[in-house]
């Protein structure tokens, strides 16, 4: 067996190293660059996943499939110098949640073509999440039912995957995809008997089918740690809350626990969860959101260069865009109107990270670095608008470009997770 970083990190963890493997979930360019960047930087391995509604056989909302997926972070890899044999592709919520408006068997078997497309492109790491109810079906669905649908897509993807085998994430008990859409005081941690069940359920219905071999390369459980955010707020990790959920991982051989939605956590609640077993970070808006911080902060230092009105403004451009088209974030956005404008800018949520892809936003973010390329960015106006950026560049003789203040933007946020979970 080749080099396998998943298992390499879980034999580290069982020889007392506290390690852990970041997943970078987005499909944004510059999100993917400054991630294979801050890889290159360090020497190790870099973590990439697509959801089932960003890619999927349909399309998905990035229109690709996952072999152009693959296609896409490797033309990323080959521009930014990043080794291919470190770039790790994965597959997050693969199961029937796009179909879910569809009779059960109708959604499972546009599931099996979804989850044998991502094999049969090579994805590594493969979540198997059979959690959502579908048209036909009970409210929630039972937990033996989950599994062995969930066994059924596993069965897919080995009898797909035209390379090494993958490794397998199981568990349901997830955040809500982006966040919540109200303020949290707190969360109930996943219950330790739960995780515990959501093990042996698989267990059995892998069994049930033959499925030995591919449930000893499940390496993953996903459960609640009690990390979260909503519109406005963040529910920070407290170790003492999970003390239990943590111990339960001695019951569970060669599994780590996998946290969703550790965006906005501080890099020592990152190193906590890393310690006590929430070995696979899952990050996605919380990247998109320091990009956001980033094109708006450039943004302010155009407008006062050029003295252009704030009509024209990236931030006005994008409101119009949003009101405009409002599907993805009227259900999610609440409150009055200027409640509401502050969500479509600034939410945790980052829900304005679906429009970043249309026509109009590339062209008024292309036009932004354009305008900027004719300036020498001076140091008081970045530590002005982009201040967390100022330190980095303030002593530097070249000065950066508008390009590059993004990337190190967004590298910001990625560095908190290699802190954590390599101990760089």
């Amino acid at each position: 067996m080749t080099y396998n970083p998943f298992l390499e990190m879980l034999r580290s963890r069982a020889d007392g190293e506290i390690t852990g493997i970041p997943s970078i979930c987005s499909s944004h360019p510059l999100v993917i660059e400054a991630a294979l960047i801050e890889g290159k930087a360090n020497q190790t391995p870099v973590l990439i996943e697509a959801t089932c509604n960003q890619v999927n056989q349909e399309g998905g909302y990035t229109g690709m499939t996952p072999s152009d997926f693959r296609q896409y972070v490797e033309q990323i890899a080959q521009k930014t110098g990043f080794d291919p044999a470190q770039l790790l592709l994965g597959g997050d919520h693969l199961g029937p949640n796009p179909w879910k408006d569809q009779p059960a068997e109708e959604a499972m078997k546009k599931a099996e073509i979804l989850i044998a497309q991502y094999a049969q492109a090579g994805f590594v790491k493969i979540h198997l999440d059979a959690s959502m109810s579908c048209q036909d079906d009970p409210v929630p669905l039972p937990d033996a039912i989950i599994a062995e649908r969930s066994a059924r897509l596993a069965r897919i993807a080995e009898q797909s995957c035209r390379g090494e085998k993958p490794v397998y994430i199981i568990g349901t008990e997830v955040p809500i995809p982006g966040g919540a859409m109200e303020a949290l005081d707190h969360l109930e941690v996943t219950s330790p008997q739960d995780a515990i069940a959501t093990y042996e359920a698989h267990h059995e219905a892998f069994a049930k089918l033959g499925l030995q071999d591919a449930f000893s390369r499940v390496i993953g459980l996903v459960v609640q740690p009690g990390v979260e955010f909503g519109n406005e707020n963040v529910v920070y990790y407290d170790p003492q809350a999970a003390t239990d959920l943590s111990a339960a991982l001695s019951q569970l051989p060669g599994i780590a626990f996998e946290a969703h939605s550790t965006d906005y956590q501080p890099e020592t609640a990152l190193s906590d969860l890393v310690r006590d077993g929430f070995a696979i970070l899952k990050v996605g808006p919380g990247v998109t959101f320091a990009m956001r911080e980033a094109l708006y902060g450039l943004d302010k230092i155009a407008t006062f260069l050029d003295h252009s009105p704030e009509k024209d403004s990236l931030e006005e451009q994008l409101e119009q865009l949003m009101q405009a088209d409002p599907k993805y974030w009227e259900k999610y956005y609440h409150g009055d109107d200027q409640a509401r404008r502050l969500q479509r800018h600034f939410s945790y949520s980052d829900r304005i990270r679906y429009y970043w892809p249309s026509e109009i936003a590339r062209k008024a973010v292309d036009g932004l670095l354009a305008r900027l390329e004719k300036y020498t960015l001076p140091e008081t106006l970045i530590s002005q608008f982009l201040p967390r950026l100022y330190p980095h560049y303030a002593a530097q003789k070249s000065k950066p470009s508008a390009h590059n203040l993004i990337i190190e933007m967004i590298r910001l946020v990625i560095r908190d997770y290699e802190k954590a979970c390599r101990r760089i």
